[in-house]
């Protein structure tokens, strides 16, 4: 029996109880990008019987894998699994402050004023909102897209905050988490992390926590800038003109962007 405080223990080679159960070595860290399609649930199991994020993932073993954080059942977009609990608990610690981009199809055109209330924060029932940054990526006669990074990890934050300035949102898909970018990948469809985008993910939580978000300011060195991830200066753009309807979101199909 090892009885010297801070003596280490491998478990590839030694025996490691608990209250006489012995602890099995556990297996290879896992780290899966997947694109949530909308109806599913970001959990591991759901009492009603409704699709779950790790009904999606196939991994040709008995490794259990769960979610980082959760996207609603209605969004859509970027969702990390693991059975890394350490990196997961860091990723959704908010002394890290890991920046989390969406596209947010809106009611109506936000306005400067708008736009700047959502930058500097707005007060909800739970308190003011950390800086975020805000930009009119598409817009038409009824409704728009913005992009919305933000660093926090409330329970519906990015709607909430729409619907404080008077835009509820209608849709919305998460496209960056940290360093990582959904690109081209599928709804529904997934794949593993890169040896680089796990060493990127742990870059981002290694040290003190980042700069917080300011209106069309730069970020800290273990934000975005240092990680790969959301862009640096973003601004509203005067003079945007209207765009057909759009009925997939932008920059696709013959959608332009506001320019």
């Amino acid at each position: 029996m090892v009885t010297e405080p801070g003596t280490k223990a491998d478990p590839r080679t030694d025996r490691i109880e608990v209250d006489g159960a012995r602890l099995r070595p556990g297996g290879p860290r896992l780290y899966i990008m997947l694109n949530k399609p909308r109806g599913v649930i970001s959990a591991v199991s759901d009492p009603a019987g409704r699709p779950v994020v790790t009904d999606l993932v196939r991994q040709g073993s008995r490794t259990r894998l769960f979610p980082v954080g959760r996207l609603d059942y209605d969004a859509e977009g970027l969702i990390i699994l693991t059975n890394d609990g350490g990196l997961a608990n860091l990723l959704m610690h908010p002394r890290y402050g890991v920046p989390k981009k969406y596209l947010v199809k809106v009611r109506d055109v936000p306005d400067g004023a708008d736009i700047r209330r959502l930058e500097r924060g707005v007060v909800l029932e739970d308190g003011r909102t950390l800086p975020a940054r805000v930009r009119l990526a598409a817009r038409t006669d009824e409704n728009s897209w913005l992009e919305i990074t933000v660093t926090e990890g409330r329970n519906r934050l990015v709607k909430r905050m729409c619907a404080a300035v008077g835009h509820p949102v209608s849709k919305l898909r998460r496209v960056e988490y940290g360093p990582l970018k959904l690109g081209a990948l599928a709804p529904g469809r997934s794949r593993p992390l890169t040896t680089r985008e796990v060493e990127r993910l742990r870059a981002a939580v290694s040290g003190k926590a980042p700069a917080a978000l300011r209106p069309g300011g730069a970020q800290g060195a273990e934000g975005p800038a240092a990680g790969g991830g959301a862009a640096g200066r973003v601004r509203r753009r005067r003079g945007s003109r209207p765009t057909r309807k759009d009925r997939s979101g932008p920059g696709t199909g013959r959608k332009k962007r506001a320019r």
